[in-house]
């Protein structure tokens, strides 16, 4: 959980002085889509071979490569910063080897945490580490506005980012699970796809993992967050970092919440109400123009995605075969990728199009409507109970 949280905490800071970075130079709300769209390309076309990955190798080692691979992507943005670096393409480049990183790492690591603890506390698990990382969320972006803001250049902001990096690979190092070992089959070529069919055929997870998909890709206002911090609520590149953290701020406080009070009923109503909750305070802070009431927003995002995320992620682990959870995760986690780094995308486009307001206000409209919708095409969801292990 430590090494996860550093490597999130740096991933978010570098987030922070890429986003106000960009902006900078071009003034462009599509730039900054493109930041999303350069990290989510990867995962479409690596994310069979990665779940793959992640079931025949050694998920630790995954990590430790990856995390080492950040560490490097880091270092390069520290050296175009040192240099005086005025394009914008090289970043790009930068962003699009991490987005290809990023496909190993997240299958591995969503696979890695069922190793660790026994299938009666996986639940649990699960909602502590969202709380970690969801903390981590809050920090980095806090830390890197700050950072960004008392230096005026991104350099100091990626040279933080790098130590972090380089102390989660140490970290996992120290890792010592108890897995049983694996019996090594030879398997045919088609069984790359098995994650794909195992979604197909689970209605109920198909209708988890599209939901968020599609909520998040149309309801996603991060990307925008500089133009907001720039044009709309005047507070530079400290406030980007407050407005950043802001949904982790609610996340963790329903995280850590639920880690104490878990959902024991309706379940899938509970999701299905939290989506619908996320939509209504996207379009609130689409519309404001005030710092307090903006943060509140952002904050109750945060708040009822947890919901989503915990549901979501407790359902697909504990119903999915160890021997298959990397292939699982690795469609789950392209999922995440294109509601997250394509919604930026979206973002982007939609606000070059109709402008910044107008983006965000639609996109929490269109989270609105998705609920509506999957409440009728996935009535499975809104049957699910209680979360356990059985």
């Amino acid at each position: 959980m430590t090494s996860r949280f550093l490597a999130v905490v740096s991933s978010e800071m570098i987030s922070v002085a890429v986003g106000w970075q960009i902006y900078g130079l071009t003034h462009r709300p599509l730039d900054l889509g493109l930041v999303g769209l350069a990290q989510f390309a990867p995962g479409v076309l690596l994310f069979l071979i990665a779940g793959q990955t992640a079931d025949r190798v050694a998920r630790q080692a995954i990590l430790k490569v990856c995390y080492s691979g950040f560490a490097l992507c880091a270092v390069a943005l520290l050296a175009f910063s040192l240099h005086g670096i005025t394009s914008i393409w090289p970043i790009y480049a930068v962003l699009l080897a991490n987005g290809v990183i990023r496909a190993f790492q997240g299958p591995a690591g969503q696979a890695f945490l069922p190793q660790l603890v026994a299938p009666e506390h996986f639940p649990n698990a699960v909602t502590w580490g969202s709380s970690f990382f969801q903390t981590a969320t809050i920090l980095g972006p806090i830390a890197g506005g700050l950072i960004y803001g008392l230096a005026s250049i991104p350099g100091p902001v990626y040279g933080c980012a790098t130590i972090g990096y380089l102390i989660a690979v140490t970290l996992l190092w120290a890792i010592r699970p108890n897995i049983a070992t694996r019996t090594k089959v030879e398997q045919p070529a088609g069984v790359i796809l098995d994650g794909l069919r195992y979604i197909w055929r689970s209605k109920l997870i198909l209708g988890c993992m599209s939901l968020d998909l599609f909520a998040v890709l149309l309801g996603g206002a991060t990307a925008l967050l500089p133009v907001y911090a720039s044009e709309i609520l005047h507070t530079g590149a400290s406030g980007l970092g407050l407005l950043r953290a802001a949904p982790g701020v609610g996340a963790v406080a329903v995280a850590i919440l639920l880690a104490h009070y878990p959902l024991r009923r309706k379940a899938g109503l509970s999701m299905l109400y939290c989506v619908f909750g996320f939509g209504v305070f996207t379009v609130v802070f689409g519309l404001s123009h005030n710092l307090a009431l903006s943060l509140i927003a952002l904050m109750l995002t945060g708040a009822f995605d947890m919901v989503s995320v915990i549901v979501r992620s407790t359902l697909i682990q504990l119903a999915t075969p160890d021997e298959m959870r990397g292939r699982v995760s690795a469609v789950y986690m392209l999922f995440i990728g294109a509601s997250n780094q394509l919604g930026q995308f979206e973002s982007g486009i939609t606000a070059q199009w109709f402008g910044t307001v107008p983006a965000v206000v639609l996109g929490g409209a269109g989270t609105i409507a998705v609920v509506f919708a999957w409440n009728w095409l996935f009535p499975a969801l809104r049957r699910v109970d209680g979360l356990s292990s059985s």
